[in-house]
């Protein structure tokens, strides 16, 4: 009898193995495991720790000091910040952020034309969408008017470790061209989003492999193989899968320019679903997740993102991409750390390399509450959201406040 009640059970679960495999998982099925309210508490968490550690420094190797106010890790940040800020609820966020760019004294970084220095302009301009301060773009539309009037004339290839005046890397994508989209949609002046298309034309004729659908990080990548395959840097790709949303969001859906981004970011989707991994995240080394097995939580987080913001905008079908989605997000929640810490972003770097659960950085910060924010409305969160008001942000916001007094900004 016994042996007769095992081999029903054992026939049984056959049956139910086959029915499912027969049954695909649908959207609804899967989205029931991920309730908004958690993906909520999630950003809320990362957040808080993020802004209590935010002048951290996270490579001791390399760095002896935090990063810049207005460095572009930061400004990455920013980015995803602005977007948890929207839709939290809680004012303590965006007055955090608009603190920090009064600090910065709304200015752009150090360097005229380099990319990376632009990218604050985007947490300027839409503090000024929010605020209607003249005096938080002036700067950086000087900045714009005088690059424009000015252009660098170095080579769109990157030359071994030179030529940073243009956007000849593929990082770049993100960097700059949101800041020159949103100027020209806030003046409603074209001159602004023409140039950055021109330029950003430019870099994809370099850098796009159209028959991979994904980017080289800069012309040094170009034809290099390793472990026989082509070099696709997973972040490197996530910040310019990011950028094409960015700079969309800007331009009329029935313009020129926007069915050229459009037309990219629908080559790298298609790329994009093929290559990700069982366990929901992309490889740091694109196409060769069999030697670069390590989860990378940035990269994947802006893949995310822009997933999920490709269904919120009607260009996605969610009956197809949603379980994506929400596998990447579920393998991105379980890397934070009990204390709210993002683990598994790469450190700084241009190419594939390594990763560990107790590193992070703040650009992987932003990436992921990006992701959050966008995923939180695909699947009808309501705003603001309905958690309650975090009991950590004042001490994290005090901890962030004394920590920048104690330093000095050029």
């Amino acid at each position: 009898m016994k042996n007769r009640i095992q081999g029903l059970t054992i026939l049984g679960i056959m049956i139910l193995m086959v029915s499912c495999a027969s049954k695909p998982i649908v959207p609804e099925q899967i989205q029931a495991q991920v309730k908004t309210d958690d993906i909520a508490l999630s950003m809320q968490r990362v957040a808080d720790w993020q802004i209590a550690h935010f002048r951290d420094v996270y490579d001791l190797k390399f760095r002896k000091g935090p990063h810049h106010i207005l460095d572009w890790t930061n400004g990455a940040l920013y980015v995803g910040m602005l977007k948890w800020a929207s839709i939290s609820g809680d004012p303590r966020y965006q007055a955090w952020l608009r603190s920090i760019a009064e600090q910065g004294e709304w200015t752009l970084h150090r360097r005229m034309y380099h990319a990376d220095d632009h990218i604050v302009g985007q947490l300027y301009l839409d503090l000024y969408r929010r605020y209607n301060d003249a005096a938080m773009l002036t700067k950086t539309q000087e900045s714009l008017d005088y690059i424009m009037a000015n252009p660098s004339k170095q080579s769109i290839s990157i030359e071994g470790s030179k030529n940073f005046q243009r956007w000849t890397w593929c990082d770049a994508l993100f960097m700059s061209p949101p800041v020159w989209a949103k100027l020209s949609n806030i003046t409603g002046d074209d001159k602004y989003v023409d140039w950055m298309v021109e330029e950003f034309k430019a870099t994809t004729d370099h850098l796009y492999d159209a028959k991979e659908g994904l980017y080289y990080r800069d012309s040094n990548y170009i034809g290099k193989l390793v472990n026989s395959k082509k070099v696709f840097w997973g972040r490197g790709n996530g910040w310019v899968y990011a950028g094409l949303t960015l700079v969309m969001n800007e331009l009329d859906p029935k313009s020129a320019h926007y069915a050229y981004f459009k037309k990219i970011y629908l080559e790298m989707t298609d790329t994009l679903i093929d290559i990700q991994t069982d366990q929901g995240h992309w490889a740091m080394s694109l196409l060769d997740d069999e030697n670069y097995p390590t989860p990378e939580t940035s990269g994947t987080s802006f893949f995310t993102y822009g997933l999920a913001w490709g269904i919120n905008r009607g260009l996605l079908k969610k009956q197809k991409y949603l379980p994506k989605v929400l596998n990447a997000w579920q393998t991105l929640t379980s890397h934070i750390t009990e204390d709210g810490m993002l683990g598994y972003v790469q450190p700084i770097g241009a190419a594939p390399g390594q990763a560990w659960p107790d590193k992070t950085e703040v650009y992987g910060t932003g990436a992921f509450l990006a992701a959050g924010s966008e995923l939180y409305k695909l699947l009808g969160g309501l705003q603001p959201v309905p958690i309650k008001r975090s009991k950590n942000l004042a001490n994290a916001i005090e901890m962030s406040d004394q920590a920048l007094e104690q330093e000095q900004f050029e």
